[in-house]
């Protein structure tokens, strides 16, 4: 099974599975069509979410302004709009990092 990548008019939006309270921040690959992130934050006012935008940055190599999470502000299965990149170019960048 596949990450679930779309297109977006400014991008593309990446279903991202979370894990908040983890024992550490890490992108575990893939979980039911979804991109499983682990934050160590908890689910309060935001912090897990804020740690999932952190965490996708870092790992895709991208800037702040690329990454914004775009619907499941309170659910554990979320939407992360990837500013600047097609579908294509997203599942080639996913799929090397996590070949790596």
């Amino acid at each position: 099974m596949s990450i679930t990548i779309t297109f977006h008019p400014d991008g593309s939006v990446i279903a991202v599975r979370a894990q908040p309270n983890a024992s550490k921040n890490a992108v575990f690959g893939e979980h039911g069509g979804s991109l499983k992130v682990a934050v160590t934050a908890p689910p309060e006012d935001g912090r897990a979410n804020e740690a999932l935008v952190e965490v996708l940055r870092d790992w895709l190599g991208l800037k702040r302004s690329q990454v914004e999470l775009a619907s499941g502000l309170t659910n554990r299965n979320k939407q992360f709009l990837i500013r600047g990149l097609t579908p294509d170019e997203l599942a080639a960048l996913v799929a090397s990092k996590l070949a790596s």
